[in-house]
């Protein structure tokens, strides 16, 4: 009785071992740095470094280390009075070409490190990063829509041959018709099958109509495009890598992007804003691309596009696919080391390419790299938004044999175009430009206060609980104490193996979980009390005790592990990181309350004759 076969109490020790190994990389901290980047295509050199390490020896400013790695320069600092001085200075001496941000660098040592050892993600509140507030442009998005019923209208009206005529003025779709009867077929026709539109009150005449998009229809399409948005954009975040980043709807028009340790603000704004996608198309080569360009007249079903170099070229006006059909894109090098993205496209897409490629072997095909911006711009001293579409030819090459769901794009600049390429291919295009219209970088410095405030919180409420458990029930007491500090380091040690952010609110979930391990604990130990005036069987109280409780401990956490999964669910930004640290402590606590302190007592007591507990 209260004893543990050898293989439990080995597999708890191996766990706790685990747990306090992952533990350990928060112990050593992060050093207060600089991180310096090149923008765009500049890639950051040893040369830099020098300069960079002059300059700062010219201005007596103190620095820990310097080195470069990964294409970025990593300056350390002992201090917060170097690091925003040095940043100060940087920012000031160094040109357009370089990124400097502040950041914090992992101190792990390297055998650590070699382990899989990494210290836990903070959130923006503790760590610093990127606060964006973007807004969709709404107009843009009525426009799309317009165009989408300027092609269904046609459609729909081409089959009878009902319309003289359809063009867009602005908002609205004019239809002229050559007589009364057709004008009267085409309004049943519209209010059957395009119930969207509707006929502008006072704008109709004896031969034409004015139709507008129904209000209902230009809500769902808004609020459609910013679905959509928030989608593609956490699909680009994943992208880049950031662990728990908050992206949510703010009113109508409006998305809020927030990035935990993220310092390149010009990598962070080109990936998130750009509006880009690819369309692929046949080169006209039955037409003359120099009569075209210099009468100005473009053939009928041909559009003139250009390299970015500049140089002309005519394409056919029907679209192949676009990037609506592609499934996945990656960055590579081709036999000749030139950056290249793969292309694989769905089903429908495939098809369509293989029909192409078959019917059109030997001409040559073309790959258009649109992207959408809107940008907000004073003149004569009102603000307007400025809108720009540029349609680049990225290659044309000759269709050489036939392919349908996979090939490769080649003709690229560089390699970051091209990663930057297949990123956003991947992620989906945006469904409506976007414009950045609030930005914030928030430094780790400012986060310092928070984490020591956090951190006393913790401190002050995790003593308390160690001095009145080990006066109340003096031995098990000591017992529960122990089983409390293995709980927060488990904690520690999943948080930082799981790369879960913690925030504000995830360190007030951690000072719940502490109070419910206490009360596990508490409910045992006063079962085993009752127990003890029931029998005096010492063994067979401990026993009892343990048992008893496991139920009403159960019921307990785990109605708690589900409204905190709820909260996960429903939940956004600080509730879900609150969340996340309560259902984690919750399943340790009640491993450590019940199994390792069960351990502890067993090794203590189990076994042998005790006249006497000390609880």
């Amino acid at each position: 009785m209260n004893h543990y076969p050898v293989w439990k109490n080995t597999l708890i020790v191996f766990f706790l071992f685990i747990s306090a190994l992952y533990a350990l990389p928060n112990i050593y901290g992060s050093d207060l740095a600089i991180q310096i980047s090149g923008t765009g295509d500049y890639v950051v050199q040893d040369q830099d470094v020098k300069n960079i390490k002059n300059s700062l020896e010219a201005n007596e400013i103190d620095y820990k280390s310097m080195g470069l790695v990964d294409r970025r320069i990593m300056i350390r600092f002992e201090d917060s009075k170097s690091q925003l001085s040095s940043k100060a200075l940087l920012k000031n001496t160094l040109s357009r070409n370089y990124v400097v941000a502040l950041n914090l660098a992992p101190s792990i040592p390297q055998w650590l490190s070699n382990v899989g050892g990494k210290a836990m993600s903070l959130g923006l509140d503790l760590r610093g990063g990127v606060h964006f507030l973007l807004e969709v442009d709404m107009e843009a998005v009525v426009s799309m829509a317009i165009d989408r019923y300027y092609n269904e209208l046609r459609t729909v009206l081409r089959e009878d041959r009902l319309y003289k005529s359809i063009r867009k003025e602005g908002n609205l779709l004019v239809v002229s018709f050559k007589t009364e009867n057709l004008k009267t077929e085409a309004k049943k026709l519209i209010k059957d099958k395009l119930s969207d539109l509707n006929i502008v009150e006072g704008s109709e005449t004896d031969l034409q109509l004015s139709l507008e998009i129904s209000s209902d229809a230009q809500s769902a399409a808004k609020s459609s495009a910013l679905k959509q948005n928030i989608t593609t954009l956490r699909n680009r975040v994943n992208e880049l890598g950031v662990a728990e980043p908050i992206i949510q709807r703010q009113g109508s028009e409006r998305i809020v992007v927030q990035l935990p340790g993220v310092q390149d603000t010009a990598r962070a704004k080109e990936i998130l804003g750009a509006v880009a996608t690819l369309e692929f198309r046949l080169v006209d080569e039955k037409n003359d691309l120099q009569t075209a360009v210099q009468s100005g007249k473009i053939p009928v079903g041909s559009k003139l596009y250009k390299f970015k170099s500049g140089e002309p070229l005519l394409l056919k006006t029907a679209v192949i696919v676009t990037g609506e059909n592609i499934v996945d894109a990656a960055s590579s090098v081709d036999k000749d080391n030139s950056p290249m993205v793969s292309i694989t496209l769905d089903n429908a897409g495939g098809r369509t390419m293989l029909d192409t490629t078959k019917e059109f072997l030997h001409h040559r095909m073309a790959v258009v790299y649109i992207e959408n911006k809107v940008e907000t711009i004073v003149e004569d001293g009102n603000t307007v938004k400025k809108r720009s579409k540029t349609q680049d030819i990225i290659n044309a090459a000759t269709i050489q044999g036939t392919f349908s769901n996979r090939f490769q794009i080649t003709g690229l600049d560089s390699a970051r175009e091209a990663r930057n390429l297949a990123l956003l291919l991947r992620a989906g295009s945006l469904s409506a430009p976007i414009e950045i219209i609030e930005e914030r970088t928030i430094g780790p410095s400012l986060g310092a206060d928070n984490i020591q405030k956090g951190l006393i919180s913790v401190l002050v409420g995790f003593s308390l609980v160690l001095f009145f458990m080990g006066w109340r029930y003096r031995v098990f007491g000591l017992v529960a104490n122990l089983a409390l500090t293995l709980n927060l380091v488990t904690i520690v040690s999943i948080l930082s193996m799981l790369q879960a952010t913690l925030t504000l609110p995830g360190i007030a979930g951690i000072v719940l979980t502490v109070g419910m391990a206490v009360d596990a604990n508490v409910l045992i130990f006063e079962r085993i009390k009752e127990e003890l005036q029931l029998n005096k069987n010492i063994q067979k109280a401990i026993s009892s005790g343990y048992a008893k409780a496991l139920l009403t401990i159960a019921d307990a956490n785990i109605t708690t592990l589900i409204a905190s999964l709820v909260l996960f669910s429903f939940g956004t930004g600080a509730v879900k990181g609150f969340a996340v640290t309560l259902s984690i402590g919750i399943i340790t606590s009640m491993f450590t309350a019940i199994v390792v302190s069960r351990a502890v007592i067993n090794l203590i007591y189990g076994g042998r004759k005790v006249e006497e507990l000390a609880i």
